[in-house]
């Protein structure tokens, strides 16, 4: 399958040096506004993750350019199912660019449980929701969460009403919720050759990740 993240960043990354050489000064690409939801069962274990990510305008136009319709200027969900599927598929390779930790320990997710696009006809982008569920539900009085491109492409912030909640957790729980820093004006500036430089760049993304963090006594 294509990976339309990777395809668009490159094609950004094109348009930057051709066409409007100042931009290629600017990371990232694409920009993506996330809400997420922190799922537990009934005994109490972490179970996984539920995400909402609305891509920025220009990604979207992209991702939905040569779509048939049935309605100009709207997409079904049925018809925004393959390029769902390319995206679930390209994240993939990418870790779905959400890293779980208890005690600094990575967890491991399967495959998506389910996932679809929905298209703002108002706003004219897309919102991607799935489900990742941990491949052993977990027990834990502390647990993070980060969501972040180690290569920046990919700019992910999370969403100013009610960015993240807990389902079904018990009720004396605490979400804790640490937006990155602002990005300084000399790294939002960064040329391509940084990017490009082998190992210069080697995870320059952590220091914007968005971190979600659990406890509970």
């Amino acid at each position: 399958m294509i990976n339309l993240l990777l395809m668009f960043c490159r094609i950004a990354m094109f348009c930057g040096f051709v066409l409007l050489p100042a931009i290629a000064h600017a990371h990232p690409h694409v920009w993506v506004t996330v809400k997420a939801e922190v799922l537990y069962a009934r005994d109490g274990s972490i179970t996984g993750m539920r995400e909402s990510w609305t891509f920025d305008d220009m990604y979207s136009a992209y991702s939905t350019q040569g779509l048939e319709a049935k309605t100009a200027g709207q997409f079904s969900r049925d018809e925004l199912a393959s390029v769902a599927k390319e995206n679930m598929d390209a994240l993939k390779e990418a870790d779905y660019y959400t890293f779980a930790t208890v005690s600094r320990k990575g967890l491991g997710f399967k495959d998506p449980a389910d996932y679809y696009l929905e298209f703002d006809t108002k706003e004219a982008v897309l919102t991607l929701h799935f489900t990742l569920l941990f491949k052993t539900p977990i027990k834990t009085k502390e647990f993070q969460i980060e969501i972040y491109d180690p290569d920046f492409f990919i700019d992910f912030s999370l969403a100013e009403n009610r960015p993240a909640s807990l389902v079904d957790a018990p009720a004396s729980c605490q979400l804790i919720v640490m937006r990155p820093e602002e990005t300084s004006a000399q790294n939002d500036r960064l040329p391509e050759s940084f990017f490009q430089s082998p190992g210069a760049a080697l995870n320059f993304g952590a220091q914007f990740a968005n971190k979600i963090s659990v406890k509970c006594p």
